[in-house]
């Protein structure tokens, strides 16, 4: 229902009860407990934001680093897309943070939210949250390099999960996958010798970049959901 921190955080102002009993922090709970979330917090959830943007290249997804900006900069009233119907207010900037990596110098859909359990969904261990991607690459792929970028490759000593690999045009691949290690399409891509030239990130989920052009972002819309 939330992240850890946000629980912490519900238990301290008296909002969670185990079988009744307003619960404190620590507390062991047997597996056949009745826990509550008091309808304070549960208002407090549905008051938080979840915030798409279209990533330029040369931002980076999380703190800003020497000499590039954070994506989180690019959300205020100037940049929000024009077919949006939710007003901003910076106060939904509190907190807000990215779920999932997108690199300086790939673009594309990225996913900054308030709620922990929009994160958890994304970048939880036990997500399998599948995610589309179209590359652009340079240099030769035949066969037997197509069937290892699907399947058959590993990462930092790791093999990696099945992938959906198949030509979008000449010099387009397009991916679906369902894990995110570092740079990972940039890697894999590299084991087959090719180059990556241009990254974009095109959905993730059920959640689609669509026509938000680069730069611009939107609230997730109400019934929207990875």
């Amino acid at each position: 229902m939330c992240s850890r921190r946000e629980a912490d955080a519900f238990i301290e102002r008296g909002w969670v009860r185990v079988d009744g009993q307003v619960a404190t922090l620590g507390q062991k709970a047997k597996a056949t407990a009745k826990i509550v979330l008091d309808k304070q917090a549960q208002k407090r959830q549905t008051e938080r934001v979840t915030i798409i943007l279209n990533k330029p290249v040369g931002y980076v997804s999380g703190q800003a680093e020497k000499g590039y900006k954070n994506a989180a900069s690019l959300i205020q009233a100037s940049t929000q897309y024009r077919l949006d119907k939710k007003r901003f207010d910076p106060a939904h900037l509190r907190g807000l943070a990215p779920a999932g990596r997108l690199d300086i110098d790939s673009q594309g859909l990225l996913v900054l939210t308030q709620d922990g359990r929009v994160a958890r969904k994304l970048i939880g261990e036990d997500s399998d949250l599948d995610k589309e991607y179209l590359v652009r690459v340079t240099g030769t792929l035949d066969a037997r390099g197509l069937a290892l970028l699907r399947h058959g490759l590993s990462l930092d000593g790791a093999p990696l999960l099945p992938a959906e690999v198949r030509w979008q045009n000449d010099d387009q691949l397009h991916f679906v996958l369902r894990e995110g290690k570092k740079r990972q399409i940039r890697r894999m891509c590299e084991a087959v010798g090719l180059k990556v030239v241009g990254l974009k990130r095109v959905r993730m989920g059920r959640v689609v970049l669509g026509d938000l052009p680069p730069g611009q972002w939107r609230y997730l819309k109400p019934g929207e959901g990875f």
